[in-house]
């Protein structure tokens, strides 16, 4: 598997990683042995890069990727800015959650918060170490008009909680995720990130970071995890985008590119997969597969050649932001 570099310092990723919010049973039900049996396929293929959160089933993901990554060689990505506090919530499907553990989530990106989430983490998951910590969906996405306050909380104390753990060489990178361009730059102005999780912007589908937040990556040394790289399932055939419904124009654009990818041979997955990773400043893609046989589909994709004239093709028409590197045909 290939690896990359992220941001400025001496940690590589996978290219391709495993997103693992649908093992907390987001969105899609799925039990303890499925998630094993998923996670235990990603490692015999070779991967060896892993991303995880306390929001995904409320611990369930962080538990059973540490079961599995336990005493084997591995990369985490983990996730603070959300602590959990023991009674369920009333109902779980409003956060598209199936079976969670019993908690509920509190925000909190403050510094004694941060650290504590941090330490958390590394209890439900069994683990010694998380090698990335992000702050998970700082941003008015998440947040609206409480965000003020909350990214107040990271400037003045979370981005230092996670600078100290960094420096103290209990995580090698810090970073932030979310699924929104602005927060990014915003956080490039409070300090030195070495990575930011960006779900849903740099796709097939759209590129708007390429001519303001990839310069200002660039120029800083972050780089990019490109997270949701099929927007929310649209570009596999699915009907959701931004988690929510896709509405017309979404799936206007999705049925055009689609077309040329049928007219090319091209399964639109595999472009979806493979055209983020033209782009230098993207590290890695880490779709999230509901079970093993998705695994095994996603490998293929991402190994399928495309001929250059597909690219091409999505040039002439107009479905590429100007600029945005495309894959070199094979």
């Amino acid at each position: 598997m290939e690896q990359r570099q992220v941001g400025r310092t001496e940690l590589r990723i996978d290219t391709l990683g495993l997103g693992g919010a649908p093992l907390g049973g987001n969105f899609v039900e799925l039990g303890y042995p499925q998630a094993a049996e998923l996670i235990q396929a990603a490692k015999d293929a070779g991967i060896g890069f892993f991303d995880t959160a306390p929001w995904y089933g409320f611990g369930r993901s962080e538990r059973v990727m540490g079961d599995l990554l336990r005493h084997t060689d591995y990369v985490l990505s983990d996730k603070v800015g959300r602590l959990l506090r023991p009674g369920p919530v009333a109902d779980p499907a409003t956060f598209g959650m199936i079976e969670p553990l019993p908690f509920h989530v509190v925000y909190d990106y403050g510094y004694d918060a941060i650290m504590r989430a941090f330490e958390d983490s590394l209890q439900r998951l069994g683990l010694d170490r998380i090698d990335i910590l992000l702050a998970h969906d700082i941003g008015t996405f998440t947040h609206g008009e409480e965000n003020a306050r909350h990214f107040r909380d990271l400037t003045e104390g979370g981005y230092r909680a996670m600078d100290e753990l960094r420096r103290a060489g209990l995580v090698k990178a810090i970073g932030i995720g979310v699924n929104e361009n602005e927060v990014c730059m915003d956080a490039l102005g409070i300090g030195d990130w070495d990575v930011f999780l960006l779900a849903g912007r740099y796709t097939l589908l759209e590129q708007t970071p390429l001519h303001d937040l990839f310069p200002a990556c660039r120029a800083a040394g972050t780089s990019i995890i490109c997270g949701g790289p099929f927007n929310s399932g649209v570009l596999v055939g699915r009907e959701m985008w931004n988690y929510a419904a896709a509405p017309v124009e979404v799936v206007d654009k999705v049925r055009r590119i689609g077309a040329i990818a049928d007219e090319h041979g091209v399964p639109l997955p595999a472009a979806a997969l493979q055209f983020p990773l033209a782009n230098d400043i993207i590290t890695s893609v880490i779709p999230g597969p509901r079970d093993a046989g998705e695994l095994r589909q996603i490998i293929d994709w991402f190994n399928t050649p495309i001929a250059g004239e597909f690219w091409a093709a999505l040039q002439a028409a107009g479905l590429l932001e100007d600029g945005a590197p495309v894959p070199a045909g094979g």
